[in-house]
């Protein structure tokens, strides 16, 4: 059923036992949908730096999805070399077995969404400065972007006592892609940045699904639409309308990456997706082969939840007011004016790459990857 064969599908589905003891507790958990694990197709060899210079690296999330999905986020992390977790509990993730469950992970701190995070977020310093001002008092996206700067704020703060060196904020539909690690690990590279860098973005890769009836997109989904970043120019103009697939931008959701923050005095967030220092100008550079794997409306059911994401009205004057992005004021608009025969059409249509002749195309290109 699935074609993963690569250094992603052995990660997500190495059977216990597997080399070191970070990838064994990654593989528990995380084959929560199959019976079978298919063997390794060659020996694991995890990287581990010479001792003393072994980076800690936390990543910080807005995690409202169920706990299977969280486990199976937290396992392929655990399995790069990240050794802490800042988990900020919404929705599903909140309810008291799922934090009890999430509480016994090893590396994980969980920060609920209550009264005492609430008073957390109104002392921030955030609201007193004008850099995302233009966010305050919106509903739905616009309220989400806030929350999730605030709650960066506050894991900057626990991995500064944790003796974290490095802090990404990923969300849990995303991955890292460790391009260039011969022993795929996000310690290793960013082991290997200069001591002057402060910041490392990652630029993002798009998931793209090839059917209608995907359930688990880690592992089923392997096509990316690759970041303008790591795309020839001339390609990226030549194909972007054929890329952008009748929607009316080259990605569906964001197109600026995510980034690493050393850990360090006066880091802040700069949004969701950056970050910034209060006592200096940081010196960023862009990876030039790894990426974020971004996992988004890969499958039927995520477009059809969007219809419940927001209070909104379903009218292109809500939408703008309640969404940030485009594509995803479409997504709502459909999931909630369409039935299901509609709105399945309206996903064929828009997120659907079944034809094998385009895709192979724009693999050759260079401007589609495969990655398994």
């Amino acid at each position: 059923m699935f074609r993963r064969r690569g250094s992603l599908y052995r990660v997500l589905t190495a059977p216990p036992g597997a080399a070191a003891e970070r990838l064994a507790y990654a593989a528990h958990g995380v084959q929560r949908h199959y019976q079978e694990t298919p063997p390794l197709s060659q020996p694991w060899h995890p990287w581990s730096p010479p001792e003393g210079s072994s980076e800690r690296i936390a990543f910080c999330a807005t995690a409202a999805e169920p706990l299977a999905d969280i486990r199976a986020w937290l396992n392929y992390a655990r399995a790069l070399g990240v050794t802490h977790f800042y988990l900020f509990t919404e929705g599903r993730a909140n309810l008291e077995a799922n934090v009890a469950a999430l509480q016994r992970e090893p590396g994980v701190t969980v920060i609920r969404n209550d009264e005492e995070l609430a008073r957390a977020h109104a002392s921030s310093r955030i609201w007193s400065e004008n850099w995302l001002s233009s966010f305050f008092h919106k509903p739905c996206n616009y309220e989400l972007f806030v929350r999730q700067s605030l709650n960066m704020e506050i894991a900057i703060r626990h991995a500064a006592r944790d003796g974290v060196d490095w802090i990404l904020h990923i969300d849990t539909d995303e991955l890292i892609w460790p391009g260039g690690s011969p022993h795929y690990s996000l310690a290793q590279i960013l082991a290997a940045v200069e001591p002057s860098v402060d910041v490392v973005v990652f630029p993002n890769y798009e998931a793209m699904p090839e059917r209608d009836d995907v359930q688990d997109p880690f592992l089923e989904v392997t096509l990316f639409k690759r970041n303008f970043e790591h795309v020839d120019q001339s390609v990226y103009f030549a194909h972007y309308r054929e890329v952008a697939h009748d929607n009316g931008n080259f990605f569906l959701t964001y197109g600026n990456g995510k980034a690493a923050a050393r850990v360090q005095k006066g880091l802040r967030p700069n949004g969701a997706h950056r970050w910034q220092n209060y006592l200096k100008i940081v010196n960023e550079i862009t990876s030039a082969q790894a990426a974020v794997l971004h996992y988004t409306y890969n499958r039927f059911s995520d477009l059809k939840a969007r219809r419940d994401r927001c209070d909104c009205a379903p009218n292109e004057e809500d939408a703008k007011r309640c969404f940030i992005l485009p594509f995803d004021r479409a997504a709502y608009l459909a999931s909630s004016l369409m039935d299901d025969r509609e709105l399945r059409q309206w996903f064929k249509q828009h997120l659907l790459w079944d034809d094998p002749a385009v895709v192979d195309t724009l693999l050759h290109s260079g401007i589609f990857a495969r990655l398994y």
